[in-house]
């Protein structure tokens, strides 16, 4: 049965050879995110059960579908059939089990042990880089994604220019800010593998990053046209293609997206897109001070398990944003006292990160900047505790950056901006720099006039709030 390998030459214990190319299909749909590695999964297993690799990759995607109590049960059977698998076998079904029981430290901690001896499972650098990314590791990760960088570049000989690999390597390395290699990894994984997701997702990225929101629409949007709209990491690229539009002022092109591919409902979307649903109407909230063109309860019903239910910090400052937009005083109040018990328990994640994060954001909502301002600031140097990219990141810094100039301080407000500015540019940041100018009646040089920022903005929806206000600063200057 050990001759039986994968695509990486690791054996497989299976004596079928219909089940391991399965098995090998779905795990590369996993690693491209693409639509039904569960499937392939599934058909490996029917092919042979007592296949434990393959049970432990259907219960992953059970619990990134969100189906906990499934995965769970799926895991543990693999757990049992794993006793007559390899070593290398039954540690991974272990990682994954650590993974699925909530023991992120634990299951990271085997993980990085693991690769050591087994660099080229795959299966375990795609776990690891969902405990990291995702802020699943209990505690948070303070040196995400440094780790998460130093984890990929030790095995990078190890791969070669193999796509999987790339992908993921690209992601590290934007997030890392090294903008012009997590182009060309990126690029070098579609070119063997166009149909990865996962390469897609890091192009966007550094599109993003770079404040090209052009020329990422027109290559988002082209890409996205042949993918499948049943793969369930089509919400979230379709919110990067939200965000592109929304950068270019286009808030009814954003809304739509919202309508069609992102909302709870389309597809029966599980609660693995809160952070897409929420993170989008949350901006359209702050640029355009008031809750957008669409109910927000279903998205706030999406969250609602997170009042009483522990998980990642990255879950539940989402689920504040529903909570605090749809003003839901009891669920807000539930996710609060649930972070305070957490807190008061020893959770430092809870009592430096979460909880005061999550409070700012109920500050906000209520109107006092002030108070925004003060739980707020003193989170924004360590943000990356909670995992998630730069670009899911930024929803909390903007509100910050928000709450600063809804406050009048706009000295700090000033900073931020300029220290964003020389990043990328930004005509939503040159915008708010005007404001920053008009604001504090400063007679030093904005970055753009407020003329200058409608000229560049001459694309955006003439009747969104936001374009109100760049007019009304047009009519004073």
């Amino acid at each position: 049965m050990s001759e039986i390998r994968d695509r990486y030459g690791l054996g497989l214990t299976t004596g079928s050879v219909v089940a391991a190319e399965h098995y090998v299909e779905g795990l590369d749909l996993l690693l491209e995110q693409g639509y039904g590695p569960e499937l392939q999964f599934q058909k490996a297993v029917d092919a042979d059960e007592g296949f434990a690799l393959a049970h432990a990759g259907l219960s992953l995607m059970q619990m990134f579908q969100g189906k906990a109590a499934q995965a769970k049960d799926t895991i543990k059977h693999a757990g049992s059939l794993a006793l007559r698998a390899t070593r290398r076998e039954r540690q991974g079904v272990e990682a994954i089990s650590l993974f699925i029981d909530g023991q992120g430290p634990k299951s990271l901690a085997l993980i990085q042990e693991h690769l050591a001896e087994f660099p080229r499972d795959a299966l375990m650098l795609r776990v690891a880089n969902r405990l990291y990314v995702i802020g699943c590791s209990g505690a948070g990760v303070a040196n995400y994604p440094n780790e998460l960088y130093a984890m990929l570049r030790g095995v990078e000989q190890d791969y070669g220019d193999d796509w999987a690999f790339l992908g993921l390597y690209a992601f590290a390395h934007h997030e890392m800010g090294y903008l012009d290699e997590s182009l060309r990894l990126a690029e070098r994984s579609l070119a063997t593998r166009p149909t990865s997701a996962h390469a897609s997702h890091s192009v966007a990225h550094v599109f993003f990053e770079t404040g090209d929101h052009v020329g990422g629409g027109d290559f988002l949007g082209d890409w996205l046209s042949g993918y499948d709209r049943r793969a369930p990491f089509h919400v979230h690229l379709s919110w990067h293609q939200a965000l592109f539009e929304l950068a270019q002022g286009r808030y009814a092109a954003a809304v739509s997206l919202y309508e069609n591919d992102i909302r709870p409902s389309v597809l029966q979307r599980s609660a693995a897109s809160l952070a897409d649903s929420t993170s989008l109407m949350w901006r359209l909230r702050v640029y355009g001070d008031d809750n957008p063109p669409y109910s927000v309860d279903e998205i706030r019903d999406q969250a609602s398990p997170a009042a009483e239910t522990a998980g990642p910090a990255f879950r539940d400052a989402h689920a504040a944003l529903a909570f605090a937009a749809s003003e839901d005083e009891s669920l807000f109040q539930l996710l609060a006292d649930r972070l305070l018990e957490s807190a008061d328990n020893g959770d430092s994640l809870a009592k430096e990160i979460t909880l005061p994060l999550v409070k700012g954001i109920g500050a906000f909502a209520g109107g006092d900047y002030d108070e925004a301002v003060r739980l707020i600031e003193p989170v924004f140097p360590q943000l990356t505790r909670i995992g998630g990219s730069h670009a899911q990141r930024e929803v909390f810094e903007d509100t910050l950056l928000e709450a600063y100039l809804r406050s009048e301080q706009y000295d700090k407000a000033e900073k931020m901006l300029r220290a964003r500015l020389k990043k990328r540019t930004s005509v939503r940041d040159s915008f708010w720099l005007s404001r920053v100018q008009a604001g504090s009646d400063s007679s030093g040089a904005a970055e753009d006039s407020p003329a200058d920022v409608k000229q560049r903005w001459q694309n955006a929806d003439p009747d969104s709030p936001e374009m109100a206000a760049l007019n009304r600063l047009v009519e004073v200057g």
